[in-house]
């Protein structure tokens, strides 16, 4: 079928060697294990602690963070072995281009764009919450009308817009650039998050972690769309508190670690991609894990769980125990750090773009590289346009987990492809090997099934409404212009 044609690992490689489409090799491994430590650290740490240890998990909210890890864990080592097989921008959707073809990757193409674009203006949204709570400590108060989208109080969301429109700017001025600013602000809240580990060490009371994982209750039962896709299945009833309330926490912390697989999507701008990609992918989830784990137990030590912030957990963990003081410094680390994770995903959402443009599934001319900056520029001015009006016009709060959703598919089809690509081309060199194959794949899949059924059906339902729009867009565009395609026509006689 030619919805099912492949683009041969050794095709990909050559793209990547064309004039005008040639991204500039500028990225060490510790550069991008910096980018993943960037994008991985920021809503989950500052935010998702707080709500998760108050309404799922109490004190065991460190095991969900190490769960959700765990997941993340099983996806990255089946990307490791994809990044350095096949070191081309584009990630899960090259990986699937060279595995299960065409439309598959069409289709993951079209779900990353989405996972990205969402999450950037998601977090930039955020991001202008902390601005605006920093500025008001020191007396100066911007108007909600102009700090809040449509549904929160307000009709735009200025700060939000200019925060994406910057970082923009500043991934078209080049890799190197990018990677040097986030290389001071990655450093900045690992700063933070080191002083409220240690810091909070000296407020720890014993009994905040008694129990540690409280009774398991009973919750009202969500009906309708908004009910999660298990309790459609299999009628479980939703609980908080106990082992249960411990796995459904696992859905949403799951988005504290969603980034580290843009560091796959700059493969095509490391120095040694077969070496380098594997180090940043597995080394920035594993710093993040244990960053994620220490936090959240010194938080739900310093502060009874049923009385956490849900919007400024640590800050307010801190002012809870008289050191206000301690509560700015966080609020400065948040509003640093958001900045990377805004940047480093529109990074992810470019190069991607940028893949399917050069394989003219989308118009070509989203693949051109500036001549002077060796950046993808129209492709990352696109969507960085796109994700500053969804930042500053559209209510965010209920699409935020198609985030999680798409994520997951990607995982998923990425942890299917390395098995497909063992089988069809045993003799490509690796340079790292997922281990246990097909074990640790078949495990990631089951992994991802799990956290995405507990996602409510509405998501579901959203999540295939947009991979209906692909569908569309594939059949009017894509399948026509596609570069596979042309290059397969037997050349007609003149």
């Amino acid at each position: 079928m030619t919805l099912l044609r492949t683009k041969s690992v050794e095709q990909s490689i050559r793209d990547t060697e064309e004039p005008g489409h040639r991204l500039r090799r500028a990225l060490s491994a510790l550069d991008l294990t910096v980018f993943g430590v960037g994008v991985i650290i920021g809503t989950g740490i500052f935010v998702l602690t707080g709500q998760v240890a108050r309404d799922k998990a109490g004190p065991a909210v460190a095991i969900s963070f190490i769960l959700a890890a765990v997941v993340c864990g099983l996806a990255a080592l089946c990307y490791a072995e994809f990044a350095s097989t096949v070191p081309v921008a584009g990630s899960a959707y090259t990986f699937s281009y060279a595995t299960l073809g065409e439309f598959p990757a069409w289709i993951i193409g079209w779900d990353l764009i989405l996972e990205m674009g969402l999450a950037a203006a998601v977090v930039s949204v955020g991001w202008s919450g902390y601005f605006a709570a920093l500025l008001d400590d020191v007396g100066v108060t911007i108007p909600e009308s102009i700090a809040a989208p449509p549904g929160d109080g307000g009709t735009v969301n200025v700060p939000a817009i200019g925060l994406v429109l910057a970082v923009t700017a500043l991934l078209v001025l080049g890799i190197k650039v990018s990677s040097r600013v986030n290389a001071v602000v990655v450093a900045i809240k690992v700063f933070v998050v080191l002083l409220v580990i240690v810091a909070g060490l000296f407020f720890i009371k014993g009994a905040n972690y008694d129990p540690f994982i409280p009774p398991s209750k009973p919750t009202e039962e969500t009906g309708g769309l908004h009910a999660p896709l298990m309790q459609v299945l299999f009628g479980a009833t939703p609980a908080t508190y106990g082992w249960l309330g411990i796995f459904s926490a696992v859905a949403l912390v799951f988005f504290a670690y969603i980034g580290f697989d843009i560091v796959a999507t700059a493969a095509e701008e490391a120095k040694r991609p077969q070496r380098d990609l594997p180090i940043g992918l597995i080394g920035s989830l594993a710093i993040t894990a244990v960053l994620y784990a220490a936090v959240s137990i010194v938080v739900v030590g310093m502060q009874h769980y049923s009385e956490l912030s849900t919007e400024a957990p640590l800050a307010d963990a801190f002012k809870a125990n008289g050191h206000p003081a301690f509560a700015t410094i966080i609020d400065v680390g948040a509003v640093a750090g958001l900045i990377t994770v805004v940047m480093i995903l529109l990074l992810g959402m470019s190069r991607i773009l940028f893949a399917m443009g050069r394989d003219k599934l989308l118009p070509a001319w989203l693949s051109a590289v500036h001549p002077r900056f060796g950046t993808p520029y129209r492709s990352t001015v696109l969507m960085g346009v796109i994700a500053a009006v969804l930042a500053g016009f559209i209510p965010l709060a209920e699409l935020a987990e198609l985030v999680n959703i798409g994520t997951l598919f990607a995982f998923l089809v990425v942890s299917v492809a390395v098995v497909i690509l063992r089988r069809t081309r045993p003799d490509l060199p690796r340079a790292f090997r997922t281990p246990w194959v097909p074990v640790i794949p078949i495990l990631s899949v089951l992994a991802c099934l799990f956290v995405m059924i507990n996602l409510p059906v509405e998501t579901w339902l959203r999540f295939l409404a947009w991979l209906a729009i692909g569908v569309v867009v594939y059949a009017l565009y894509g399948y026509r212009n596609s570069r596979v395609q042309r290059s397969s026509k037997p050349a007609t006689k003149s």
